[in-house]
């Protein structure tokens, strides 16, 4: 199965350039030239000024470092206190890393620091000073008045959403016995205040550049897809009556890892019976039940992106009268909805095909959430939903059914990549037909079998 960051990039893309003396497990993103190329379109859509984007500082708790998928897609840079400043005028770069902490190195790891002679070659930055000089050069670079753009979106890190993050920041804000700003405010605040800048948002011109996904992104937009389709079709196999909705949560964060994901996209989204019914449910804390359908809404991110795979099916593999009836309502809304991708529609003209199937068979009234997002960095990825889509754009489709009074939930949910002829669903390793499901269900899955080589050796620890 290729990986190894999808084979080099299919072997067709550099992805670091010379690095000697470069630590074997260090690398810059998707690469020096993907990422040098982020930049320098941004700058030609910011025009003059300064852009400043901050990276994340080192983590609060005993947790693996998470970079700003803002800051790592234009630097490909996975490691705290870095930062970027781009001097539009002088059409100048400069990256701003730590000074090294061998101390800090021996506890943690290999981190990023101004003295790393293997950074300019792996990342592509041709000017590095210290983090420490940061705010002398800012002085330096700016008068009262003078343009100093940074991005106003929340930093979002592993399993984050800017959806997530913008009422949280404001909730905190708010509260009367917090009242912290949030990050993106503060540097705002400061700015202002100890330069006297005009400060702009440069996040508008951002999300539209990562609205539309180039070749490097997509092939990292396959894996993760295919990684999550892995773990789906585990999940379907393993499921059985009696089994607990947090043991397919860990079946599936196993599969993710031992494929190479970074960790989950989302919180994993796994419902049994009335579970089913509840949207963004995450307890996931029921023993499931025969009779009962199981909505499994569930992905990994894999190098900073990102799938959203949803599957719907009954714990024990039959299908009831009305389950088949809503089930397969659902399916042709979602196949509609795909046939309707192309360049040129909008994501509402695809929600409307959905909706159209649903609102023929009267059920329409059962969908209650949209049916399309963007996804990329985040799981509800950041650009104008208003606008016709285009060959390179990523979003779901993913219409859904809940029927309060028989505790049915129904959501069948792909990952689709528009194409200059129509669609390719990211997704389709994933079966949606019926009998493939029910067969699927029937199978021995990763939790159904034993070890006797384990019983032979410790025969005490056999289960009772």
């Amino acid at each position: 199965m290729i990986d190894a960051l999808v084979l080099a990039l299919l072997l067709g893309m550099s992805t670091q350039g010379s690095t000697a003396g470069a630590p074997p497990d260090i690398r810059c993103g998707l690469g020096k030239e993907f990422h040098g190329a982020r930049r320098a379109e941004l700058a030609k859509r910011l025009e003059k000024g300064l852009a400043l984007m901050r990276g994340l500082g080192q983590t609060r708790g005993y947790t693996r470092f998470h970079q700003d998928k803002a800051f790592w897609y234009l630097t490909g840079i996975e490691s705290p206190e870095a930062a970027l400043v781009m001097d539009l005028d002088r059409k100048q770069q400069v990256l701003f890393l730590p000074a090294r902490n061998a101390g800090l190195e021996a506890w943690d790891g290999e981190f990023w620091d101004a003295s790393d002679a293997w950074v300019p070659a792996l990342s592509g930055f041709t000017e590095i000073r210290p983090i420490g000089e940061l705010m002398a050069f800012l002085d330096d670079r700016t008068e009262e008045g003078s343009v100093v753009w940074i991005s106003k979106q929340p930093h979002i890190e592993l399993s984050g959403c800017h959806d997530r993050a913008i009422p949280a920041d404001r909730r905190q804000a708010k509260d009367p016995l917090d009242g912290r700003i949030s990050r993106e405010d503060a540097l705002e605040r400061n700015l202002k205040e100890k330069f006297k800048v005009e400060v702009r948002d440069l996040s508008p011109s951002l999300s539209e550049l990562r609205r539309i996904k180039t070749p490097e992104e997509i092939l990292v937009l396959r894996r993760a897809s295919e990684i999550g389709s892995l773990a789906m079709i585990e999940a379907i196999r393993s499921s059985r009556p009696g089994l607990g909705e947090w043991q397919l949560d860990a079946l599936m964060s196993f599969v993710h890892r031992r494929e190479g994901s970074a960790g989950a996209a989302y919180q994993a989204i796994i419902g049994a019976g009335p579970n089913a019914l509840i949207l963004h449910y995450s307890a996931v804390s029921r023993r499931m039940q025969a009779g009962e359908m199981l909505l499994i809404d569930y992905a990994p991110e894999y190098e900073h992106y990102l799938s959203d795979i949803t599957r719907s099916w009954p714990v024990d593999g039959k299908f009831t009268p009305r389950m088949i009836e809503l089930y397969d309502a659902v399916l042709e809304a979602q196949e509609a909805g795909i046939a309707a991708v192309r360049p040129g529609v909008t994501i509402r003209q695809v929600e409307q095909a959905c909706r159209e199937v649903l609102r023929r068979k009267g059920l329409e009234h059962m969908l209650t959430h949209g049916t399309c997002h963007y996804v990329g960095l985040e799981v509800h990825d950041v650009g104008d939903g208003s606008k016709p889509v285009e060959p390179g754009v990523v979003f779901t489709v993913e219409p859904g059914l809940y029927e309060q009074s028989t505790g049915i939930g129904i959501r069948i949910e792909d990952v689709v990549l528009v194409t200059p002829t129509g669609c390719e669903v990211l997704s389709a390793l994933v079966p949606k037909d019926r009998p493939m499901l029910e067969r699927l269900v029937a199978s021995d899955g990763l939790l159904d079998r034993e070890d006797p080589e384990l019983w032979e050796l410790i025969p005490e620890l056999r289960p009772k």
